[in-house]
């Protein structure tokens, strides 16, 4: 029920806001507070819903004015949490979720609460793709100022490579265009840099032809061949073209899985996706080094699809609310022998079946881009190790998290210490986690952010402190 204190406090901004404001205690606040990642159960006092830039403008200057903690929600699939908070205000963009195409400019104008599935939807009907995550529920806000790691990575490059404009609204309530001509550098700083300089209203991507079917590898080994596999991998990526855009990942399969046959159920895997952006005839003799690894695999889903069903391929692995999330990454300058047993002697140790440890190939495009470009900084590392811990009960949160510590810990003499921030568990290391993620790129941040939002209202994600 909304307090008095609340009633009076939001008077003002309830006069001019046109979306809907959801108070504790209102029938559809418990589903509007929740968000992917199990593990967060935040109560904040208000979420606004913005119906429009205006709403945002309105709710900015609320958070600013009355101290009130602020965060910020597009799709609420952050890891971390970010896009909720404790009696404070939540700027929820879920209803700024349009999508409109120039087929003709091969650009998508994008709501700053789309999700990659919107982005899918509206694109693919004109041939098109723009380079966006693995998880079709993922919200293109995170992703993109993060980074922004998909199936067309070597081929086009991240999300945020792809981010050609954007409309910013700062925490001074303005709205900024930002471009290659004007604001360039707020637009540098939100290739990458997280939603450290203002809330995104809109995104405009460049889009490339891709689809409607694409080839794409899905492939699950016995884990008895888990460092075959991944020499296997790594030999892989050394020769095959900006085109494959793979992901390796280790794991058991959990019991009861579909589609998986009965016999597989608990086994460990060594895993591959990829995708083949161009014609699939090409793309299935290309990877199929990577399906004829064992005679026999665990489960083979490749073949001819379309592109949107490649896209979803992992989602019904991450049901939103139902498990509990805890990632974490670091990037691997080499992955040498030594470096694949060390991986291979701990993932297996994993207290979840519902867990993975993946290895994202990071070359082609991404590598093309630099510095000048964007803020995303990892682009130097041959390998991003990401060990997802996936779990159920409350109880095994300290095992769950232990483990993928452990194996990030373990890695650190194949890494610089950076990071891919979109997968950072929960910060915990604070500050100097932000410096080493970003490595030389910071100072430029921080002066940036002291630009932007020099009193660090937007604090609530990859927090960059204001340069005084």
């Amino acid at each position: 029920m909304m307090t008095p204190v609340v009633q009076t406090e939001t008077a003002v901004l309830a006069h001019n806001f046109q979306g809907e404001l959801i108070y504790l205690g209102d029938a559809a606040y418990d589903e509007a507070r929740a968000i992917w990642n199990g593990m967060i159960d935040r109560r904040p006092a208000l979420i606004a819903r913005c119906a429009t830039v205006a709403d945002v403008q309105t709710a900015v200057k609320f958070a600013r004015e009355t101290g009130w903690p602020l965060s910020v929600r597009g799709g609420g699939h952050n890891v971390a949490g970010h896009a909720v908070n404790d009696n404070g205000i939540v700027i929820d963009l879920s209803l700024m979720n349009s999508v409109a195409v120039d087929p003709d400019g091969h650009l998508a104008y994008v709501g700053g609460g789309a999700t990659i599935a919107d982005v899918d939807r509206a694109t693919q009907a004109f041939g098109l793709a723009a380079p966006m995550g693995v998880v079709s529920e993922t919200g293109v806000a995170g992703l993109t100022l993060g980074g922004g790691f998909g199936h067309l990575r070597n081929k086009y490059g991240l999300s945020a490579d792809n981010l050609v404009a954007a409309n910013v609204v700062t925490a001074d309530g303005h709205i900024v265009h930002a471009n290659e001509q004007e604001n360039s550098d707020l637009l540098w700083g939100l290739r990458g840099g997280g939603g450290n300089f203002g809330i995104v209203t809109q995104f405009v991507y460049k889009l490339y032809p891709l689809g409607p079917e694409i080839y794409f590898t899905g492939v699950f080994h016995h884990g008895d061949h888990a460092e075959a596999g991944l020499k296997l991998y790594r030999e892989f990526n050394a020769i095959a073209p900006d085109e494959v855009s793979t992901l390796a990942f280790l794991g058991i399969v959990p019991d009861g899985a579909e589609p998986f046959p009965p016999e597989a159920h608990g086994e460990r895997f060594v895993g591959f996706v990829a995708l083949y952006a161009g014609d699939p005839a090409e793309g299935e003799a290309i990877m199929r080094p990577l399906r004829k690894l064992t005679a026999e695999p665990l489960a083979d889903f490749s073949g001819v699809m379309p592109y949107v069903d490649a896209q979803q391929f992992f989602d019904e692995d991450y049901p939103s609310g139902e498990l509990r999330y805890y990632w974490k990454s670091l990037n691997l300058l080499s992955l040498n022998d030594e470096a694949i047993a060390r991986i291979v002697e701990h993932v297996y140790r994993q207290p979840s079946q519902h867990s993975t440890t993946d290895l994202w190939h990071i070359g082609g495009a991404v590598k093309r881009f630099n510095s000048d470009h964007g803020a995303f900084y990892g682009r130097h590392a041959a390998y991003l190790l990401n060990p997802e811990a996936n779990w159920e009960d409350a109880a095994d949160d300290e095992a769950n998290i232990a483990w993928a510590q452990t194996l990030i810990d373990a890695m650190a003499e194949f890494s610089d210490g950076s990071r891919y921030l979109n997968f950072a568990g929960f910060q915990e290391e604070g500050d100097g986690m932000m410096t080493a993620a970003f490595g030389p790129q910071y100072a430029r941040l921080a002066q940036l952010k002291q630009k932007y939002d020099p009193t660090n209202l937007f604090n609530r994600n990859q927090n960059i402190k204001p340069q005084s």
